[in-house]
């Protein structure tokens, strides 16, 4: 009978944690990722950005630069310094804060407010080997 050949198992999800103090924002960019098949970790603040990494080992960390306990720039340095090999993107109105992302090699950074293209397109180049 002419059966159809069994569907091969889906990839898991990738995942991406997304740290921001703003719960709206939060809430709008994990939504934005989960409606694209990521799975989301969301963190309020830069501690709970950092235990989610050291924890999860996610593809992608999106991280704002002004966060309570810990600032986006202080995550940064303390996954380096534990050598944690993990893309991250800055989120931040503080645009000129850009010349400093640059220069400690961040993959990405998004000015807010951004555009859910831009934000789907840092995400998608950051990931892509982590999908492939």
């Amino acid at each position: 009978m002419g059966s159809e050949p069994a569907a091969p198992p889906a990839a898991p999800a990738v995942t991406i944690v997304v740290a921001d103090d703003d719960p709206d924002i939060r809430r709008l960019v994990a939504e934005i990722l989960r409606d694209e098949g990521y799975r989301v970790l969301t963190a309020a603040d830069g501690q709970e950005a950092l235990a989610l990494v050291r924890a999860r080992a996610p593809a992608l960390v999106l991280l704002d630069l002004q966060m309570p306990r810990l600032s986006g720039w202080e995550v940064l340095e303390r996954l380096r310094r534990d050598d944690i090999q993990v893309p991250v993107v800055f989120m931040t109105a503080a645009y000129r804060a850009r010349v400093e992302a640059e220069r400690h090699r961040v993959a990405g950074f998004l000015a807010k407010p951004f555009d859910v293209d831009d934000l789907l397109a840092v995400v998608a180049r950051c990931v892509a080997p982590a999908e492939g």
